[in-house]
């Protein structure tokens, strides 16, 4: 039986499929020296490599040609060099503009890094694309009726055209949905294909993704970069835009998932494994571009065999899901039993056909390499068709046949598992008859292939580089494929590494020209319905909602914290002003802060510690970093909080306010450069504290002023005011209590904590009597920092919580929604009647003929019962609004 596929390429020294060159790279110049063209002198590629940039003879091909011509004209006395490296530049800054990342793994775990993009497109020609379009749809089409078969009558098996040991031996492959139709009628609706041009200037497909699919954000924000720096040469190449098949993979969804929601508008989400996968930030930009809610699997819930999203106002439907979470991963119940990733019962919400999945569960079976060899005979079988688009020569070592034919050819060979393996869908193998006569059904043998080479902008010049190309197979919704015309084209930055971005590689925007028309489409959709106006007003998760809170929470903590270390320091190294009680209350609201670490050989200054050994212990505390980070929760550990929750709600904030919270840590943590026994350098803390003031004010009025005063706003508020009143009632207690109040730099300084001081000299001109100070700190309403301003707003603030007359949760869940969360009516009620009914409960009034020693008691006392009430409070809002989130991604909170 002819399965496999043969001479892809001559005898000789190969590159493998993931783009690793074995050969070296020629030095030949080009032999084209014209005056205008910019790559003139470029070195050739290895020899029987094809050249992206130059044909046979050393002229440009003629895509090269025209975008070369296209090339903006520079002023007399400009370099052209000197302009690309200007644009790469802006590439990259851009980029970290915009907070464009990827996690990359290795042995010491997950670290983030800058994505990379590079300043030159991949062109594909017209003639091209059409031969690759027509080979992938065709090849989209056997796949989906693969998988109809695997889940349905399984004749492939019974006919011997795929071995049983490849299908149920694959982890992917899932076995309690056999016989199970899918919602909508199809398995998949979108396919990756990882294409190479060969030496002999054919195209082969080199890989299959069909689980979960990853890139297409990555995709877009490619073309956004690169097209903005060739925008004459974009538009005269005739470049086919990419948004209709944006548009097509969410109408190939919304069809069959408006079905499921009676024919209202259905919610879709995205299913991202969250912050700490790989392409977390391209599935945030992918969802909030097509408008998807971004959920994890700890979002979700599943009762009477549907999907609910787990919000602060109860449990909302989900209809469908663009799944970026492995299938094994996907249900801990029913599938991988380890798995903190997934939904427990969402296979049985598949399996009854309430949820439609994009792409259906057990789908990871076609990712297997071994698969390939099997798909021409496949093909005539289901298609009665010969397969357009040639696959890497592949043989299945537990076919005795095929390892006989092969095992004494492997010098231009690879050996890949047929089998995942941790978190590889098909590892490189190192070459070994004898583990193989051990165990061949684990062994796959595919023929290396010499990679195009196309041209990249290095800073010096340009240079050839090996290209693998991503293209989108995507449903239409009427039964076929639509290929989207563009893609991922990932590239070595060096002619031995590899395309892998985990190893190193860089991506390019792919332009895919066309000599018809462009597609004029823009996913900006139509007119929109009342009901569809309705829908898109996005649910808040609940772990979405108390990571909103605590973002709020953590910036009013960071902020006192920063504004007592100050104090607190420039009061030490004032000798003359650090009087006794006013150093014991500055020194007790660091303790109590996280400032210092207590307990270890520090306290209180007083007879037992000097002033400037409890400045060593303050300084050692704003300088911990790693595990000491977790000892000491003072402006370090706060630090890292806001940025481990920001990049939590890496889909609700703006690029800048989100950026701002990431860089805070690492600003900070590099001004205070260690000088003897560890300690920061003073002339530095200063200014650095300095600095970080600025950049939480900046963070505030993003949090105030630029964000929608929704639901999730209204917590990250609740969450400021909360902390507010906590750390405010907290320094007035210790002051009174130590009666560090009693001096002028007593008063000072806490008036610097309520940042109050030019309120309070403009209004009091002079004096600063206690009663003053209750009046300004204390009652007034109109100051934002005072006990009444924080609790007029907070009474605010808490009416309009859901329960609270008439925001309410969706018709489709709310009654769901009530039963689960305890939100209803007198919900939001009660949480108010936990504050005093007005102001702080006495007025000025009051304490008419109050003396100070009872006015410093009366205000301590109520001090302690409103900083009661507040962390009372927080707990209450937890309880009833957050208390449905949970999963391996929701961040703890201190």
């Amino acid at each position: 039986m002819d399965r496999h596929q043969s001479n892809l390429v001559p005898p000789g020294p190969l590159s493998d499929p993931e783009g690793s060159a074995s050969s070296p790279q020629g030095a030949a110049p080009d032999p084209e020296g014209r005056a205008g063209n910019p790559f003139s002198g470029i070195s050739a590629p290895p020899l029987a490599v094809w050249d992206e940039l130059r044909a046979a003879d050393g002229s440009l091909r003629p895509a090269w040609a025209r975008f070369a011509e296209l090339l903006p004209p520079l002023p007399p006395g400009h370099d052209l060099a000197a302009e690309l490296e200007r644009r790469r530049r802006q590439v990259e800054e851009r980029i970290l503009r915009d907070g464009v990342t990827h996690n990359v793994f290795g042995p010491e775990g997950a670290a983030t890094r800058p994505w990379s993009v590079e300043l030159l497109p991949f062109l594909i020609a017209p003639e091209d694309w059409a031969r690759i379009e027509a080979g992938l749809t065709q090849r989209a089409s056997l796949l989906q009726a693969i998988l109809a078969d695997l889940y349905g009558p399984r004749r492939l098996l019974a006919e011997g055209l795929l071995p049983p040991a490849l299908v149920f031996r694959h982890p992917g492959y899932a076995r309690p949905l056999h016989g199970v139709q899918p919602a909508g009628g199809r398995h998949l609706l979108i396919i990756a294909f990882d294409i190479a041009r060969g030496p002999e200037g054919g195209w082969w497909l080199v890989a299959q993704r069909t689980q979960a699919p990853s890139g297409l954000g990555y995709v877009l924000h490619n073309r956004l970069l690169v097209m903005g720096q060739f925008p004459e040469a974009f538009r005269e190449l005739r470049v086919q835009h990419i948004a209709s098949s944006y548009r097509r993979l969410l109408d190939a969804m919304e069809g069959p998932a408006r079905e499921l929601a009676g024919g209202q508008p259905p919610r879709l989400a995205l299913l991202t494994a969250g912050p700490y996968g790989e392409t977390w930030y391209e599935q945030a930009y992918l969802a909030r571009y097509l408008g998807l809610t971004l959920v994890e699997g700890g979002d979700l819930q599943v009762r009477d065999d549907r999907l609910w999203l787990k919000t602060v106002e109860g449990l909302e439907p989900v209809h469908g899901l663009l799944r970026r979470v492995d299938d094994d991963w996907c249900d801990p119940l029913e599938l991988r039993p380890d798995s903190a990733l997934g939904v427990p019962g969402l296979v049985q919400a598949f399996r009854a056909g309430q949820v439609v999945m994009a792409n259906a569960l057990g789908s990871a079976v076609l990712e297997s390499p071994a698969i390939l060899g099997f798909l021409p005979a496949i093909a005539r079988r289901l298609l009665d068709q010969e397969l357009l688009l040639p696959a890497l020569p592949t043989w299945w070592c537990g076919e005795p046949a095929a390892w006989a034919a092969v095992k004494d050819q492997l010098d231009d060979k690879r050996a890949r598992g047929t089998f995942p393996q941790g978190e590889r869908t098909s590892p490189l193998l190192a070459m070994d008859a004898a583990r193989i006569a051990v165990d061949p059904d684990a062994w796959t043998i595919q023929s290396r292939l010499r990679l195009s080479h196309t041209p990249l902008w290095e800073g010096r010049g340009f240079r050839l580089r090996p290209a693998l190309v991503r293209v989108y197979a995507i449903a239409d919704g009427q039964g076929g494929w639509q290929l989207l015309p563009g893609g991922m084209t990932r590239v070595a930055r060096r002619e031995e590494a590899s395309v892998s971005l985990q190893r190193g590689g860089t991506s390019l925007d792919t332009w895919v020209l066309t000599e018809g028309p462009v597609d004029p489409f823009s996913l900006l959709p139509g007119k929109l319905s009342v009901d569809e106006v309705r829908q898109r007003r996005r649910p808040l998760s609940s772990r979405t909602g108390e990571n909103l809170f605590w973002l709020g929470r953590y910036t009013e903590r960071t902020e006192q914290q920063v504004r007592l270390a100050r104090a607190t320091l420039l009061l030490i190294a004032d000798d003359g002003a650090a009087s006794g009680p006013l150093l014991e209350a500055l020194s007790t609201l660091g303790a109590r802060a996280g400032l210092v670490r207590v307990g270890v050989g520090v306290g209180v200054p007083g007879p037992g510690i000097a002033p400037r050994d409890y400045e060593r212990a303050l300084l050692r505390g704003l300088a911990a970093s790693g595990a000491e980070v977790g000892l000491i929760p003072g402006i370090p550990f706060n630090l890292q909080a806001l940025e481990r929750v920001s990049m939590a709600l890496r889909d609700r904030l703006s690029t800048e306010h989100w950026s701002l919270m990431q860089r805070m840590r690492v600003i900070f943590s590099r001004s205070l450069m260690p000088a003897e026994e560890g300690l920061p350098v003073m002339a530095k803390v200063l200014p650095a504290l300095d600095r970080l003031a600025v950049q939480l004010a900046a963070a505030t009025g993003a949090q105030s002023d630029r964000m929608t005063r929704d639901l999730g706003w209204r917590l990250l508020i609740l969450g400021r005011l909360l902390e507010r009143l906590v750390g405010l009632t907290q320094s007035l207690e210790v002051f009174l209590a130590a009666g560090a109040q009693a001096s002028t730099a007593g008063v000072s300084h806490l008036l610097e904590l309520f940042d109050s001081t030019i309120t309070f000299r403009a209004r009091y001109q002079g004096h600063e009597d206690l009663l003053a100070l209750a009046d300004l700190l204390v009652l007034d309403d109109t100051n934002p920092r005072a006990f009444a301003g924080v609790l007029r707003r907070l009474r605010t603030e808490l009416s309009k919580l859901p329960g609270a007359g008439g925001v309410t949760g969706s018709a489709a869940g709310g009654a769901t929604a009530n039963a689960i969360s305890g939100a209803g009516e007198g919900g939001a009620v009660s949480l108010v009647a936990r504050l005093p009914a007005a102001g702080v409960g006495i007025t000025l009034e009051d304490l008419r003929d109050v003396d100070d020693v009872a006015l410093a008691s009366f205000l301590g006392d109520l001090a302690r019962d409103l900083n009661q009430r507040a962390l009372s409070l927080a707990e209450a809002i937890g309880h009833r609004y957050f208390a449905l989130a949970d999963g391996p991604d929701q961040v703890q909170h201190a």
